[in-house]
């Protein structure tokens, strides 16, 4: 049986906002998805060699859990922001086993 669910999301933030991202991660989005039932933890990662490609990688204890920070108000409020600062994003979702 899996031990939650994690969602990587690698976005290609705009030049621009690549500091901006970050900020926002970690006073605005991070901290409202705390609030979720079966959050486990967020994390921001930056590529090495190309700086504009970010990833958050968000743990959470079920498949129902992560679509339940995606439909909430929070979410729903803070996703316009987020939009506004990327041209391209890719999702992978994994199931975790250890």
């Amino acid at each position: 049986m899996g031990k939650g669910i994690e969602r990587h999301i690698t976005f290609q933030v705009l030049p621009e906002e690549v500091e901006e991202f970050g900020i926002f991660f970690k006073q605005e989005y991070r901290p409202a998805m705390e609030n979720t039932n079966g959050f486990v933890k967020a994390e921001l990662l930056k590529d090495t060699e190309n700086h504009q490609d970010l990833k958050m990688v968000l743990r959470f204890e079920s498949s129902d859990a992560a679509a339940s920070w995606r439909a909430s108000e929070s979410h729903t409020a803070l996703k316009p922001r987020l939009k506004s600062m990327f041209s391209d994003s890719e999702l992978k979702v994994y199931e975790v086993i250890t």
